[in-house]
Protein backbone atom coordinates (compact mmCIF):
# COMPACT_ATOMS: atom_id res chain seq x y z
CA UNK A 1 0.00 0.00 0.00
CA UNK A 2 2.83 2.31 0.55
CA UNK A 3 4.58 1.52 -2.43
CA UNK A 4 0.73 2.76 -4.26
CA UNK A 5 1.09 5.94 -2.65
CA UNK A 6 4.96 6.61 -3.21
CA UNK A 7 4.25 5.67 -6.93
CA UNK A 8 0.75 8.25 -7.06
CA UNK A 9 3.09 11.00 -5.50
CA UNK A 10 5.92 10.70 -7.12
CA UNK A 11 3.92 10.23 -10.79
CA UNK A 12 2.84 14.05 -10.74
CA UNK A 13 6.26 15.51 -9.37
CA UNK A 14 7.75 13.51 -12.54
CA UNK A 15 5.46 14.92 -15.02
CA UNK A 16 5.92 18.50 -13.55
CA UNK A 17 9.62 17.99 -14.11
CA UNK A 18 9.11 16.36 -17.46
CA UNK A 19 7.05 19.92 -18.38
CA UNK A 20 9.36 21.88 -17.54
CA UNK A 21 12.55 20.46 -19.56
CA UNK A 22 10.31 20.53 -22.23
CA UNK A 23 8.76 24.11 -21.81
CA UNK A 24 12.36 25.06 -21.06
CA UNK A 25 13.45 24.14 -24.94
CA UNK A 26 10.45 25.50 -26.34
CA UNK A 27 11.13 28.21 -28.71
CA UNK A 28 8.04 30.62 -29.58
CA UNK A 29 8.15 33.74 -31.68
CA UNK A 30 5.86 36.01 -32.89
CA UNK A 31 5.12 38.18 -36.33
CA UNK A 32 3.14 41.54 -36.33
CA UNK A 33 1.90 41.30 -39.58
CA UNK A 34 0.27 44.64 -40.15
CA UNK A 35 3.83 46.57 -39.25
CA UNK A 36 5.41 43.75 -42.21
CA UNK A 37 2.85 45.01 -44.50
CA UNK A 38 3.50 48.59 -43.53
CA UNK A 39 7.33 49.15 -42.85
CA UNK A 40 8.71 46.15 -44.95
CA UNK A 41 10.29 47.46 -48.04
CA UNK A 42 8.85 45.20 -50.21
CA UNK A 43 5.15 46.47 -48.99
CA UNK A 44 6.29 49.99 -49.29
CA UNK A 45 7.78 49.65 -52.96
CA UNK A 46 3.99 48.06 -53.57
CA UNK A 47 2.15 51.09 -52.25
CA UNK A 48 4.42 53.44 -54.01
CA UNK A 49 3.84 51.62 -57.58
CA UNK A 50 0.17 51.73 -56.62
CA UNK A 51 0.29 55.16 -55.83
CA UNK A 52 1.71 56.14 -59.19
CA UNK A 53 -0.42 53.82 -60.66
CA UNK A 54 -3.99 55.26 -59.61
CA UNK A 55 -2.48 58.75 -59.56
CA UNK A 56 -4.01 60.10 -62.65
CA UNK A 57 -7.48 58.48 -61.27
CA UNK A 58 -7.06 60.18 -58.33
CA UNK A 59 -6.33 63.28 -59.76
CA UNK A 60 -9.89 62.75 -61.64
CA UNK A 61 -11.80 62.91 -58.97
CA UNK A 62 -9.97 66.03 -57.29
CA UNK A 63 -10.86 68.01 -60.90
CA UNK A 64 -14.39 66.73 -60.09
CA UNK A 65 -14.33 67.71 -56.67
CA UNK A 66 -12.85 71.03 -57.34
CA UNK A 67 -15.85 71.73 -60.14
CA UNK A 68 -18.43 70.52 -57.57
CA UNK A 69 -17.46 73.50 -55.14
CA UNK A 70 -17.70 75.66 -57.87
CA UNK A 71 -20.68 74.62 -58.78
CA UNK A 72 -21.99 75.02 -55.55
CA UNK A 73 -21.15 78.72 -54.90
CA UNK A 74 -22.59 79.38 -58.21
CA UNK A 75 -25.41 78.02 -57.19
CA UNK A 76 -25.73 79.66 -53.82
CA UNK A 77 -25.83 83.44 -55.42
CA UNK A 78 -28.94 84.38 -55.59
CA UNK A 79 -28.85 86.89 -58.61
CA UNK A 80 -28.97 83.42 -61.03
CA UNK A 81 -31.70 83.21 -63.53
CA UNK A 82 -34.03 80.08 -63.38
CA UNK A 83 -32.67 78.70 -66.51
CA UNK A 84 -29.00 79.02 -65.32
CA UNK A 85 -29.74 77.55 -62.18
CA UNK A 86 -31.59 74.62 -63.58
CA UNK A 87 -28.73 74.52 -66.03
CA UNK A 88 -25.91 74.39 -62.82
CA UNK A 89 -28.33 71.78 -61.28
CA UNK A 90 -28.36 69.12 -63.99
CA UNK A 91 -24.39 69.30 -63.78
CA UNK A 92 -24.11 69.40 -60.30
CA UNK A 93 -26.34 66.16 -60.34
CA UNK A 94 -24.82 64.20 -63.21
CA UNK A 95 -21.11 65.74 -61.74
CA UNK A 96 -22.16 63.69 -58.41
CA UNK A 97 -23.21 60.56 -60.00
CA UNK A 98 -20.06 60.48 -62.45
CA UNK A 99 -17.84 61.24 -58.94
CA UNK A 100 -19.80 58.32 -57.04
CA UNK A 101 -19.08 55.79 -59.47
CA UNK A 102 -16.12 56.51 -60.64
CA UNK A 103 -14.88 56.65 -56.98
CA UNK A 104 -16.59 53.04 -56.19
CA UNK A 105 -14.87 51.96 -59.41
CA UNK A 106 -11.04 53.46 -58.18
CA UNK A 107 -11.91 51.77 -54.92
CA UNK A 108 -12.59 48.51 -56.50
CA UNK A 109 -10.17 48.80 -58.52
CA UNK A 110 -7.63 49.92 -55.89
CA UNK A 111 -8.44 46.86 -53.73
CA UNK A 112 -7.92 44.04 -56.13
CA UNK A 113 -4.69 45.34 -57.52
CA UNK A 114 -3.57 45.93 -53.49
CA UNK A 115 -4.27 42.68 -53.26
CA UNK A 116 -2.96 40.89 -56.19
CA UNK A 117 0.68 42.79 -55.30
CA UNK A 118 0.61 41.92 -51.35
CA UNK A 119 -0.23 38.49 -52.38
CA UNK A 120 3.87 38.35 -53.87
CA UNK A 121 4.79 40.50 -50.57
CA UNK A 122 2.95 38.47 -48.12
CA UNK A 123 4.46 34.87 -49.92
CA UNK A 124 7.79 36.43 -49.58
CA UNK A 125 7.56 37.12 -45.80
CA UNK A 126 6.07 33.51 -45.31
CA UNK A 127 9.43 32.35 -46.64
CA UNK A 128 11.16 34.55 -44.99
CA UNK A 129 9.35 33.63 -41.50
CA UNK A 130 10.11 29.96 -42.26
CA UNK A 131 13.76 30.69 -42.82
CA UNK A 132 14.05 32.49 -39.85
CA UNK A 133 13.07 29.82 -38.00
CA UNK A 134 14.79 26.49 -39.35
CA UNK A 135 17.96 28.76 -39.20
CA UNK A 136 17.27 29.62 -35.52
CA UNK A 137 15.53 26.53 -34.54
CA UNK A 138 11.84 27.89 -33.52
CA UNK A 139 9.23 25.57 -32.86
CA UNK A 140 5.98 28.17 -32.87
CA UNK A 141 6.12 30.93 -34.76
CA UNK A 142 2.46 32.60 -34.76
CA UNK A 143 0.89 35.92 -36.10
CA UNK A 144 -2.01 38.04 -35.29
CA UNK A 145 -2.68 37.10 -31.78
CA UNK A 146 -4.76 39.17 -29.37
CA UNK A 147 -1.66 39.38 -27.03
CA UNK A 148 1.77 38.43 -26.87
CA UNK A 149 4.92 39.32 -24.54
CA UNK A 150 6.89 41.26 -26.87
CA UNK A 151 10.29 39.39 -26.06
CA UNK A 152 8.08 36.65 -28.35
CA UNK A 153 8.21 39.63 -31.25
CA UNK A 154 10.98 38.90 -34.18
CA UNK A 155 9.10 40.81 -36.37
CA UNK A 156 12.21 43.29 -36.76
CA UNK A 157 14.21 40.27 -37.73
CA UNK A 158 11.69 39.45 -40.64
CA UNK A 159 11.96 43.43 -41.63
CA UNK A 160 15.79 42.64 -41.84
CA UNK A 161 15.68 40.15 -43.96
CA UNK A 162 13.42 41.13 -46.05
CA UNK A 163 15.53 44.46 -46.81
CA UNK A 164 18.08 42.00 -48.73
Amino acid sequence: MMMKTVRLLLAPALLAVSFASTAAEFKLGYINTERVYREATPAVLVMKKLEKEFSDRRAELKKMEARAKELETILGKSSLNIADRKQYERELAALDRDYRAKGRELAEDFNLRRNEEFAAVQERANRTIKQIAEREQFDLILQDAVYINPKYDITVKVLKELEK
